[in-house]
Protein backbone atom coordinates (compact mmCIF):
# COMPACT_ATOMS: atom_id res chain seq x y z
CA UNK A 1 0.00 0.00 0.00
CA UNK A 2 1.30 3.43 -0.94
CA UNK A 3 0.46 6.31 1.36
CA UNK A 4 -0.93 9.40 -0.39
CA UNK A 5 0.99 12.50 -1.41
CA UNK A 6 -0.50 15.87 -0.45
CA UNK A 7 0.65 18.83 -2.50
CA UNK A 8 0.38 22.11 -0.63
CA UNK A 9 0.59 25.43 -2.43
CA UNK A 10 2.23 28.03 -0.20
CA UNK A 11 5.22 27.71 2.08
CA UNK A 12 4.14 29.65 5.18
CA UNK A 13 3.66 28.55 8.76
CA UNK A 14 0.28 26.95 8.03
CA UNK A 15 1.95 24.57 5.58
CA UNK A 16 4.72 23.92 8.11
CA UNK A 17 2.25 22.91 10.81
CA UNK A 18 0.07 20.91 8.40
CA UNK A 19 3.15 18.94 7.34
CA UNK A 20 3.93 18.27 11.00
CA UNK A 21 0.41 16.90 11.54
CA UNK A 22 0.80 14.57 8.56
CA UNK A 23 4.00 12.92 9.79
CA UNK A 24 2.37 10.50 12.28
CA UNK A 25 -0.30 9.71 9.67
CA UNK A 26 2.37 8.56 7.22
CA UNK A 27 1.28 11.16 4.68
CA UNK A 28 3.88 12.31 2.17
CA UNK A 29 4.08 16.03 1.59
CA UNK A 30 5.09 18.07 -1.45
CA UNK A 31 5.39 21.84 -1.25
CA UNK A 32 5.20 24.67 -3.78
CA UNK A 33 7.06 27.52 -2.10
CA UNK A 34 8.05 31.03 -3.13
CA UNK A 35 11.60 30.64 -1.74
CA UNK A 36 13.72 27.90 -0.11
CA UNK A 37 13.74 30.00 3.07
CA UNK A 38 9.97 29.98 3.58
CA UNK A 39 8.72 28.55 6.87
CA UNK A 40 7.54 25.19 5.52
CA UNK A 41 10.34 24.87 2.96
CA UNK A 42 12.80 24.57 5.86
CA UNK A 43 11.23 21.30 7.06
CA UNK A 44 9.51 19.62 4.08
CA UNK A 45 11.60 17.10 2.17
CA UNK A 46 10.18 17.66 -1.33
CA UNK A 47 10.09 21.37 -2.17
CA UNK A 48 9.42 22.97 -5.54
CA UNK A 49 10.33 26.65 -5.70
CA UNK A 50 8.08 28.47 -8.11
CA UNK A 51 5.34 30.99 -8.75
CA UNK A 52 1.84 29.80 -7.82
CA UNK A 53 0.43 32.37 -10.28
CA UNK A 54 1.96 30.47 -13.23
CA UNK A 55 -0.28 27.70 -14.58
CA UNK A 56 2.55 25.65 -16.08
CA UNK A 57 4.32 25.69 -12.72
CA UNK A 58 1.15 24.48 -10.99
CA UNK A 59 0.63 21.72 -13.54
CA UNK A 60 4.18 20.45 -13.17
CA UNK A 61 3.95 20.64 -9.37
CA UNK A 62 0.71 18.65 -9.33
CA UNK A 63 2.30 15.67 -11.04
CA UNK A 64 2.56 12.84 -8.53
CA UNK A 65 0.21 14.47 -6.03
CA UNK A 66 -2.98 12.73 -4.94
CA UNK A 67 -4.60 16.03 -3.94
CA UNK A 68 -3.75 19.74 -4.01
CA UNK A 69 -4.54 22.01 -1.07
CA UNK A 70 -3.37 25.43 0.14
CA UNK A 71 -1.96 27.50 2.97
CA UNK A 72 -3.34 30.70 1.38
CA UNK A 73 -6.24 31.67 -0.91
CA UNK A 74 -4.34 33.56 -3.61
CA UNK A 75 -4.01 30.99 -6.43
CA UNK A 76 -5.94 32.33 -9.44
CA UNK A 77 -9.36 30.72 -9.65
CA UNK A 78 -9.01 29.99 -13.38
CA UNK A 79 -5.78 28.06 -12.72
CA UNK A 80 -7.57 25.84 -10.21
CA UNK A 81 -10.31 25.16 -12.76
CA UNK A 82 -7.63 24.13 -15.26
CA UNK A 83 -6.15 21.69 -12.75
CA UNK A 84 -9.57 20.20 -12.06
CA UNK A 85 -10.23 19.88 -15.79
CA UNK A 86 -6.99 17.88 -16.03
CA UNK A 87 -8.32 15.44 -13.41
CA UNK A 88 -6.31 16.74 -10.47
CA UNK A 89 -8.27 16.83 -7.17
CA UNK A 90 -8.21 20.37 -5.75
CA UNK A 91 -9.55 20.79 -2.20
CA UNK A 92 -11.14 23.11 -1.50
CA UNK A 93 -12.16 23.44 -5.13
CA UNK A 94 -12.34 26.74 -7.02
CA UNK A 95 -16.14 26.99 -6.74
CA UNK A 96 -15.76 27.06 -2.95
CA UNK A 97 -12.44 28.86 -2.64
CA UNK A 98 -13.58 31.89 -4.65
CA UNK A 99 -15.72 32.85 -1.64
CA UNK A 100 -12.56 33.24 0.43
CA UNK A 101 -10.71 34.95 -2.42
CA UNK A 102 -13.29 37.60 -3.29
CA UNK A 103 -15.19 39.42 -0.55
CA UNK A 104 -17.80 40.67 -3.00
CA UNK A 105 -18.58 37.13 -4.17
CA UNK A 106 -18.61 35.96 -0.54
CA UNK A 107 -21.09 38.61 0.59
CA UNK A 108 -23.41 37.95 -2.37
CA UNK A 109 -23.46 34.19 -1.76
CA UNK A 110 -23.85 34.46 2.02
CA UNK A 111 -26.77 36.83 1.53
CA UNK A 112 -28.31 34.38 -0.95
CA UNK A 113 -28.23 31.51 1.58
CA UNK A 114 -29.53 33.69 4.40
CA UNK A 115 -26.37 33.92 6.49
CA UNK A 116 -26.40 37.01 8.74
CA UNK A 117 -24.00 39.69 7.44
CA UNK A 118 -23.36 43.40 8.01
CA UNK A 119 -25.12 45.74 5.57
CA UNK A 120 -22.88 45.97 2.50
CA UNK A 121 -22.52 46.66 -1.21
CA UNK A 122 -19.83 47.21 -3.82
CA UNK A 123 -18.95 50.89 -4.31
CA UNK A 124 -17.34 52.61 -7.29
CA UNK A 125 -15.81 55.83 -5.88
CA UNK A 126 -15.82 58.10 -2.79
CA UNK A 127 -19.13 59.67 -3.80
CA UNK A 128 -20.68 56.19 -3.90
CA UNK A 129 -19.24 55.55 -0.43
CA UNK A 130 -21.00 58.69 0.81
CA UNK A 131 -24.25 57.45 -0.71
CA UNK A 132 -23.81 54.06 0.99
CA UNK A 133 -23.21 55.80 4.31
CA UNK A 134 -26.33 57.94 3.83
CA UNK A 135 -28.41 54.82 3.17
CA UNK A 136 -27.65 53.69 6.71
CA UNK A 137 -26.59 55.55 9.82
CA UNK A 138 -23.91 57.65 8.09
CA UNK A 139 -20.16 57.59 8.62
CA UNK A 140 -18.01 55.86 9.72
CA UNK A 141 -18.12 52.88 7.34
CA UNK A 142 -15.68 50.08 6.58
CA UNK A 143 -14.08 49.75 3.13
CA UNK A 144 -12.35 46.57 1.95
CA UNK A 145 -10.57 45.68 -1.26
CA UNK A 146 -12.37 42.58 -2.47
CA UNK A 147 -9.15 40.60 -3.05
CA UNK A 148 -5.76 40.31 -1.40
CA UNK A 149 -6.34 41.67 2.09
CA UNK A 150 -5.28 39.90 5.30
CA UNK A 151 -4.30 40.76 8.89
CA UNK A 152 -5.89 44.19 8.64
CA UNK A 153 -4.34 44.99 5.26
CA UNK A 154 -6.80 46.14 2.61
CA UNK A 155 -9.26 47.35 5.26
CA UNK A 156 -10.07 50.98 6.12
CA UNK A 157 -12.43 52.61 8.59
CA UNK A 158 -13.39 55.87 6.90
CA UNK A 159 -15.09 58.72 8.72
CA UNK A 160 -15.78 61.08 5.83
CA UNK A 161 -15.97 61.18 2.05
CA UNK A 162 -12.51 62.80 2.06
CA UNK A 163 -11.08 59.71 3.83
CA UNK A 164 -12.58 57.33 1.26
CA UNK A 165 -10.14 57.80 -1.63
CA UNK A 166 -7.15 55.52 -0.65
CA UNK A 167 -8.95 52.16 -1.05
CA UNK A 168 -9.64 52.95 -4.71
CA UNK A 169 -5.96 53.56 -5.52
CA UNK A 170 -5.31 49.80 -5.82
CA UNK A 171 -7.53 49.64 -8.92
CA UNK A 172 -9.59 46.69 -7.65
CA UNK A 173 -13.28 46.62 -6.63
CA UNK A 174 -14.09 47.96 -3.18
CA UNK A 175 -16.69 46.62 -0.78
CA UNK A 176 -18.41 48.97 1.68
CA UNK A 177 -19.80 47.59 4.93
CA UNK A 178 -21.51 49.12 7.91
CA UNK A 179 -19.28 49.57 10.96
CA UNK A 180 -20.72 46.99 13.34
CA UNK A 181 -20.83 47.94 17.04
CA UNK A 182 -19.73 44.51 18.23
CA UNK A 183 -19.08 43.20 21.71
CA UNK A 184 -16.24 40.90 20.60
CA UNK A 185 -14.98 38.78 17.74
CA UNK A 186 -15.64 35.06 17.62
CA UNK A 187 -14.55 32.28 15.28
CA UNK A 188 -16.33 29.06 14.42
CA UNK A 189 -13.95 26.46 12.96
CA UNK A 190 -15.33 23.43 11.13
CA UNK A 191 -13.93 20.72 8.86
CA UNK A 192 -15.82 18.97 6.07
CA UNK A 193 -14.87 15.99 3.89
CA UNK A 194 -15.85 15.31 0.25
CA UNK A 195 -18.58 12.85 1.22
CA UNK A 196 -20.12 15.33 3.65
CA UNK A 197 -18.82 14.25 7.06
CA UNK A 198 -18.21 17.36 9.16
CA UNK A 199 -17.00 18.27 12.64
CA UNK A 200 -17.17 21.53 14.59
CA UNK A 201 -14.66 22.81 17.13
CA UNK A 202 -15.73 24.88 20.14
CA UNK A 203 -16.45 28.51 19.24
CA UNK A 204 -13.55 30.73 20.32
CA UNK A 205 -13.03 34.37 21.20
CA UNK A 206 -10.44 36.08 18.99
CA UNK A 207 -8.83 39.25 20.32
CA UNK A 208 -7.22 41.57 17.77
CA UNK A 209 -4.53 44.23 18.18
CA UNK A 210 -4.02 46.62 15.24
CA UNK A 211 -5.93 44.25 12.97
CA UNK A 212 -3.77 41.23 13.85
CA UNK A 213 -4.92 38.29 15.97
CA UNK A 214 -3.25 38.55 19.38
CA UNK A 215 -5.03 36.06 21.67
CA UNK A 216 -7.53 33.24 21.15
CA UNK A 217 -9.53 31.80 24.05
CA UNK A 218 -11.13 28.37 23.66
CA UNK A 219 -13.99 28.11 24.32
CA UNK A 220 -15.23 31.71 24.17
CA UNK A 221 -15.87 32.66 27.81
CA UNK A 222 -19.42 33.61 28.73
CA UNK A 223 -20.88 32.52 25.40
CA UNK A 224 -24.34 31.04 25.86
CA UNK A 225 -24.95 27.48 24.74
CA UNK A 226 -27.63 28.80 22.39
CA UNK A 227 -25.37 31.30 20.61
CA UNK A 228 -22.49 28.81 20.53
CA UNK A 229 -24.70 26.21 18.85
CA UNK A 230 -26.03 28.86 16.46
CA UNK A 231 -22.46 29.79 15.43
CA UNK A 232 -21.43 26.16 14.91
CA UNK A 233 -24.59 25.40 12.94
CA UNK A 234 -24.02 28.50 10.79
CA UNK A 235 -20.41 27.49 10.01
CA UNK A 236 -21.46 23.94 9.15
CA UNK A 237 -24.23 25.25 6.89
CA UNK A 238 -21.85 27.63 5.10
CA UNK A 239 -19.40 24.76 4.56
CA UNK A 240 -22.17 22.60 3.11
CA UNK A 241 -23.80 25.29 0.95
CA UNK A 242 -20.45 26.47 -0.49
CA UNK A 243 -19.12 22.94 -0.99
CA UNK A 244 -16.06 23.46 1.21
CA UNK A 245 -13.68 20.52 1.58
CA UNK A 246 -11.12 20.92 4.35
CA UNK A 247 -10.97 23.44 7.16
CA UNK A 248 -13.27 26.47 7.20
CA UNK A 249 -12.89 29.35 9.65
CA UNK A 250 -15.93 31.60 9.94
CA UNK A 251 -14.92 34.84 11.65
CA UNK A 252 -17.88 36.41 13.43
CA UNK A 253 -18.98 39.54 15.22
CA UNK A 254 -20.98 39.07 18.41
CA UNK A 255 -23.11 42.20 18.52
CA UNK A 256 -24.09 44.17 21.61
CA UNK A 257 -27.67 42.94 21.23
CA UNK A 258 -26.68 39.24 21.22
CA UNK A 259 -26.60 38.41 17.50
CA UNK A 260 -23.80 36.99 15.35
CA UNK A 261 -22.76 38.37 11.95
CA UNK A 262 -20.29 36.84 9.49
CA UNK A 263 -17.16 38.96 9.09
CA UNK A 264 -14.72 36.87 6.99
CA UNK A 265 -14.18 33.32 5.70
CA UNK A 266 -10.92 31.37 5.44
CA UNK A 267 -10.74 27.97 3.72
CA UNK A 268 -7.52 26.61 5.21
CA UNK A 269 -6.12 26.13 8.70
CA UNK A 270 -6.52 29.41 10.54
CA UNK A 271 -4.93 31.42 13.34
CA UNK A 272 -8.08 31.05 15.43
CA UNK A 273 -7.57 27.26 15.35
CA UNK A 274 -3.92 27.10 16.43
CA UNK A 275 -5.03 26.29 19.97
CA UNK A 276 -6.17 22.88 18.69
CA UNK A 277 -2.56 21.68 18.35
CA UNK A 278 -2.36 21.19 22.11
CA UNK A 279 -5.94 21.77 23.26
CA UNK A 280 -8.05 19.46 21.09
CA UNK A 281 -8.11 15.71 20.59
CA UNK A 282 -7.54 16.23 16.85
CA UNK A 283 -5.92 19.45 15.62
CA UNK A 284 -7.26 21.59 12.80
CA UNK A 285 -4.16 20.65 10.78
CA UNK A 286 -4.69 16.89 11.14
CA UNK A 287 -8.38 17.19 10.34
CA UNK A 288 -7.69 19.37 7.31
CA UNK A 289 -5.44 16.62 5.94
CA UNK A 290 -7.98 13.93 6.77
CA UNK A 291 -10.68 15.93 4.98
CA UNK A 292 -8.79 16.64 1.75
CA UNK A 293 -7.85 12.94 1.58
CA UNK A 294 -11.44 11.89 2.41
CA UNK A 295 -10.34 10.03 5.51
CA UNK A 296 -12.60 9.71 8.57
CA UNK A 297 -12.40 12.93 10.58
CA UNK A 298 -10.96 13.08 14.07
CA UNK A 299 -12.59 14.13 17.34
CA UNK A 300 -12.61 17.94 17.69
CA UNK A 301 -13.43 18.05 21.41
CA UNK A 302 -11.11 19.98 23.77
CA UNK A 303 -8.65 18.22 26.06
CA UNK A 304 -8.82 20.84 28.81
CA UNK A 305 -11.40 23.22 30.28
CA UNK A 306 -9.56 26.24 28.81
CA UNK A 307 -6.89 26.66 26.14
CA UNK A 308 -5.36 30.02 25.23
CA UNK A 309 -3.25 30.75 22.15
CA UNK A 310 -1.01 33.81 22.19
CA UNK A 311 0.61 34.99 18.96
CA UNK A 312 4.32 35.76 19.16
CA UNK A 313 5.00 38.85 17.07
CA UNK A 314 8.44 40.11 16.18
CA UNK A 315 9.73 43.01 18.26
CA UNK A 316 12.99 44.84 18.81
CA UNK A 317 14.83 41.75 20.11
CA UNK A 318 15.68 39.41 17.22
CA UNK A 319 17.30 36.73 19.43
CA UNK A 320 14.17 34.96 20.68
CA UNK A 321 16.03 31.71 21.33
CA UNK A 322 17.63 33.09 24.47
CA UNK A 323 14.16 33.85 25.84
CA UNK A 324 13.25 30.16 25.74
CA UNK A 325 15.19 29.44 28.92
CA UNK A 326 13.07 31.82 30.97
CA UNK A 327 9.75 30.74 29.44
CA UNK A 328 10.40 27.01 29.73
CA UNK A 329 11.75 27.26 33.27
CA UNK A 330 8.87 29.46 34.41
CA UNK A 331 6.15 27.26 32.88
CA UNK A 332 7.04 23.62 32.10
CA UNK A 333 3.51 23.09 30.73
CA UNK A 334 3.93 25.83 28.11
CA UNK A 335 3.79 24.77 24.45
CA UNK A 336 5.90 26.93 22.13
CA UNK A 337 5.54 26.78 18.33
CA UNK A 338 8.04 28.77 16.26
CA UNK A 339 7.89 29.23 12.50
CA UNK A 340 11.57 29.58 11.51
CA UNK A 341 11.04 33.15 10.29
CA UNK A 342 13.37 36.11 10.51
CA UNK A 343 12.21 38.36 13.32
CA UNK A 344 10.72 41.65 12.11
CA UNK A 345 8.60 44.07 14.14
CA UNK A 346 4.93 43.05 13.98
CA UNK A 347 5.55 39.86 11.99
CA UNK A 348 3.97 36.60 13.18
CA UNK A 349 6.95 34.41 14.07
CA UNK A 350 5.32 31.88 16.38
CA UNK A 351 2.66 31.22 18.97
CA UNK A 352 2.28 29.72 22.41
CA UNK A 353 -0.48 27.52 23.80
CA UNK A 354 -1.43 27.16 27.46
CA UNK A 355 -4.22 25.15 29.02
CA UNK A 356 -5.77 24.39 32.39
CA UNK A 357 -8.83 24.75 34.60
CA UNK A 358 -8.44 28.39 35.69
CA UNK A 359 -8.97 30.87 32.85
CA UNK A 360 -7.21 33.80 34.55
CA UNK A 361 -4.11 31.67 35.18
CA UNK A 362 -4.12 30.22 31.65
CA UNK A 363 -4.45 33.70 30.14
CA UNK A 364 -1.63 35.11 32.27
CA UNK A 365 0.71 32.28 31.30
CA UNK A 366 0.05 32.73 27.58
CA UNK A 367 0.39 36.51 27.65
CA UNK A 368 3.57 36.42 29.72
CA UNK A 369 5.24 33.88 27.42
CA UNK A 370 4.25 35.67 24.22
CA UNK A 371 5.33 39.01 25.67
CA UNK A 372 8.63 37.69 26.96
CA UNK A 373 9.50 36.06 23.64
CA UNK A 374 8.73 39.33 21.91
CA UNK A 375 10.67 41.41 24.43
CA UNK A 376 7.81 43.53 25.76
CA UNK A 377 8.02 41.71 29.13
CA UNK A 378 11.45 41.39 30.70
CA UNK A 379 10.84 39.70 34.03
Amino acid sequence: MTFPVVGMVGGGQLARMTHEAGIPLGIRFKLLSDTPQDSAAQVVNEVVVGDYRDLDTLRAFAQGCDVITFDHEHVPTEHLRALEAAGIPVRPGPDALVHAQDKGVMRARLTEIGAPCPRHRLVSDPADVAAFAAEGTGFPVVLKTVRGGYDGKGVWVVRSVEDAAPPFHAGVPVLAEELVPFRRELAANVVRSPHGQAVAYPVVESQQVDGVCDTVIAPAPGLSEELSAQAQDLALRIARELGVVGHLAVELFETEDGRILVNELAMRPHNSGHWTQDGAITSQFANHLRAVLDLPLGDPRPRARWTVMGNVLGGDFPDMYSAYLHCMARDPRLKIHMYGKDVKPGRKVGHVNTYGDDLDEVLERARHAAGYLRGTITE
